[in-house]
């Protein structure tokens, strides 16, 4: 007979929410890196282009809605189907970093 494992802390998600969750963290790390790495620097060199106006902001909304759908689905993942795989604790970060650029753009004048 197969026994329960202690802690699930290590183990991969079971519930397809949790899987969600990660995947939507993947996605938000994904366009983050594509974020700095790409765009920042081409926005630099075109500073007049049209894709600089109409892109970019775009994409940062919708990074930042990713960023918040992975923490949100993660959340409930811990709370309504009971996930306790590091990878969903690890979901809650990108939401934590959104909150926090935001409340900072919000709260803090220039």
């Amino acid at each position: 007979m197969k026994e329960k494992p202690a802690s699930t802390f290590g183990q991969h998600p079971t519930s397809r929410t949790g899987w969600q969750a990660v995947g939507l963290t993947a996605a938000f790390s994904l366009m983050f890196i594509v974020n700095s790495s790409v765009f920042m620097r081409l926005s630099q060199d075109a500073q007049d282009g049209w894709w600089v106006q109409a892109l970019l902001p775009i994409y940062g909304i919708l990074m930042v809605l990713v960023g918040l759908a992975a923490g949100i689905v993660g959340l409930i993942a811990i709370l309504k189907k009971g996930e306790r795989s590091w990878l969903i604790w690890v979901t809650l970060l990108p939401a934590a970093f959104v909150l926090f650029l935001l409340l900072g753009e919000l709260l803090l004048p220039h």
